[in-house]
């Protein structure tokens, strides 16, 4: 008789959740919420961190010790996890963007199979994409301002309808974005990496970040979705933000440093950009003294676009199918590739 796969849960998850785990065919699933950092907000996997004392941190490595999967990284010591957990062999984390993590602690080399949380987040942030982009298009920091004054004022606006929208990153995340925007009848063009082959709605152009300087001139709306690596760090720079026309709008639902973020700022501080809509920036949390904070033509969001309330719904659906596939030896969904960074 084979034993159980001994699925360790990494993060703080809803009872309902650890019971749909617990009962998938043949698993036993280690939970320990009291060992576990206690979320400040629904579907928070950070969490403030415990002290753990002596007979609390043994527990915790008794876990590690024992697990053959995990949800979840180990939030105490993810790059110990191939001495901790020396039978652990396929982790689900629950986010998306883990190059620069799996790098970081060395995990990228571990063997260890990772799965991360892609196309989770989509619909959040393609929500969050249209909002930023709608924000500025529809005038309502004006509207803002006219209120606070109690003028009643006609003015006019635009329409997204016809403008011109290019999403850099065609994965779950951007591929979500340019379904939106196309929906909407805004003038899509899906920017993927280069010799990148997708599936597109017939309506969409098709370029890549070799050829970023063509897109941009024609570009009302960038929507950044690329996951960070060492090619698209910086992608957008002073001179990119240069070919933008006037009164573009930039949204970024990937990573802060994807775009230099002091010529972003130069660009927002001369009316150039009409307008930032950013979940992201270069260092988190954003500083105290940061100009982004004052600038009435940014809106800002504490990396908490993807974050809804049905999150962990939504992993732990993931999960139950990717441990599925993993029993059943069929490829699992959302693989982590090395070479690529995500």
């Amino acid at each position: 008789m084979t034993s159980p796969t001994k699925i360790l849960i990494s993060t703080f998850l809803e009872q309902q959740y650890v019971d749909a785990i617990a009962s998938a065919p043949d698993v036993e699933v280690l939970y320990a919420p009291e060992l576990l950092p206690e979320p400040r907000y629904a579907a928070d996997h950070g969490g403030v961190k415990p002290a753990l004392d002596a007979a609390a941190e043994e527990r915790w490595l008794g876990l590690l010790a024992q697990a053959d999967v995990a949800f979840d990284f180990d939030w105490r010591d993810p790059s110990s996890l191939p001495t901790n957990a020396p039978k652990l062999q396929w982790i689900q984390a629950t986010s998306a963007g883990i190059g620069a993590f799996m790098s970081r602690t060395g995990l990228d080399a571990s063997g260890i199979t990772v799965t991360t949380a892609a196309g989770t987040h989509a619909v959040p942030l393609a929500e969050f994409a249209l909002t930023g982009a709608l924000h500025f298009i529809k005038g309502v920091p004006h509207l803002e301002e006219q209120k606070r004054q109690h003028r009643w004022e006609r003015y006019t606006t635009r329409q997204l309808a016809g403008l011109g929208v290019s999403v850099v990153g065609v994965g779950g995340m951007g591929s979500n974005v340019i379904s939106v925007f196309d929906a909407l009848g805004a003038r899509v063009t899906a920017v993927g990496r280069p010799g990148g082959s997708y599936e597109l709605p017939d309506s969409v152009t098709l370029s890549d970040t070799s050829r970023l300087a063509e897109v941009l001139p024609s570009t009302d709306v960038l929507v950044l979705c690329s996951a960070l690596t060492p090619e698209t760090e910086g992608l957008i720079g002073r001179d990119e933000l240069a070919l933008l026309p006037e009164q573009a709008i930039v949204v970024n639902i990937s990573r802060g440093q994807v775009v230099d973020e002091q010529a972003l700022i130069e660009a927002l501080r001369s009316r150039r950009l009409l307008g930032a809509a950013l979940d992201v920036v270069t260092s988190e949390p954003l500083a105290a003294d940061s100009p982004l904070w004052d600038l009435d033509n940014v809106l800002l969001s504490p990396h908490s676009a993807s974050t809804v309330a049905s999150e962990n719904a939504t992993l732990t659906e993931l999960f139950l199918e990717n441990l599925r596939r993993w029993r059943a030896g069929e490829p699992l969904k959302n693989l982590y590739e090395r070479s690529r960074g995500y």
